[in-house]
């Protein structure tokens, strides 16, 4: 059981760092994103720092796009910084 949830920990954390990366590019505040994006200040803090459980295919959508970024670019950036042995299959 620990071990999934320290997989699952790192996946949101990498994917709260990606998100990050991207806001920052865009130089936005995570108020000024959350507006745009109509996701509360809270949660986009919490998908940032990996404090989220898991993430809905919706929300990462509506993230991608106050990020003006296409979700898929996320989620291959994701794939990338996992890398090809990681898996949540095995763990849930």
């Amino acid at each position: 059981m620990q071990e999934k949830v320290e997989h699952n920990d790192k996946f949101m954390k990498i994917l709260g760092e990606i998100i990050k990366s991207h806001r920052k590019k865009l130089n936005k505040s995570i108020y000024a994103i959350s507006a745009e994006s109509s996701i509360s200040k809270s949660t986009w803090r919490e998908i940032e720092l990996g404090l989220c459980k898991d993430i809905k295919i919706k929300s990462l959508w509506k993230v991608a796009e106050g990020l003006n970024v296409p979700a898929n670019i996320i989620v291959e950036e994701l794939t990338q910084k996992l890398g090809s042995d990681f898996t949540l299959s095995d763990f849930d």
